[in-house]
């Protein structure tokens, strides 16, 4: 679900830093699993599913670099971000050819830790809307035909929608009756996340909103802070 709190594992030798980072990073409502050490690490790993895993690179018994590899054998799309006190060349490589999506240098600021975590969950949820083949969505008594930008009220004839209004409830339909993250949309069909985009997208919202308004057991809810519902209520 969206909603949910993304799970993150990190795997870090060091107890205390390790706490500090857990506790900052469940301060910032993420679900955060400690791991001690690589094979600590790796056993977490199989028991549970992760929405980005955060390994540093020196550990004893299996290193962040081993344990990358084991975990790219078994999901080959889990982020990954490796945390090294070293800043050779040579192991920034090694990071990325087993599969690293970033990378930081100890000491960091936890700020730009959070950010680079946001950008890649949000990337990948990108990734997967944008994989997405289905085109043609029941929403109430509405029918979209993404690929024609068709968007049809029972019999009546059909509305051609614009390129952002059709790519826009697509996504929403993709997401029915859960949370459609803002900034999930913003970066999809804007390619950018700013005031302006942002502004631009409330604008097609309230057009869709006049298309929809015919059918009163279809809705757009706006979550505050968010982003947007569409909510289709079932007959009872």
């Amino acid at each position: 679900m969206e909603t949910e709190n993304k799970k993150i594992l990190l795997v870090e030798d060091d107890p205390n830093f390790g706490t500090v980072l857990k506790d900052y990073l469940m301060m910032n409502d993420y679900n955060v699993t400690h791991a001690k050490n690589g094979m600590e690490g790796f056993e977490k790993f199989k028991k549970d599913d992760y929405d980005l895993c955060i390994l540093d690179v020196m550990m004893p018994y299996k290193d962040g670099f081993t344990l990358a590899k084991e975990i790219r054998e078994k999901n080959a799309e889990v982020p990954i971000i490796f945390l090294t006190a070293k800043a050779l060349k040579e192991d920034v490589l090694k990071g990325y050819k087993v599969g690293a999506d970033d990378y930081l240098n100890k000491p960091f600021d936890s700020e730009v830790l959070l950010m680079k975590i946001k950008a890649i969950i949000q990337r990948k949820a990108v990734d997967s809307v944008a994989d997405s083949k289905q085109f043609e969505f029941s929403i109430g008594n509405f029918h979209l035909n993404s690929k024609l930008r068709f968007l049809t009220f029972k019999e009546e004839d059909a509305i051609k929608l614009s390129p952002k209004e059709n790519e826009l409830l697509r996504m929403l339909a993709l997401h029915e009756n859960d949370l459609m993250p803002r900034e999930l949309a913003l970066t999809k069909i804007w390619r950018d996340d700013n005031y302006f985009t942002s502004r631009s997208m409330d604008v097609y919202i309230a057009k869709l909103r006049k298309y929809l308004k015919k059918d009163d057991t279809v809705e757009i809810l706006n979550i505050h802070g968010e982003g947007f519902r569409l909510v289709v209520k079932k007959d009872e």
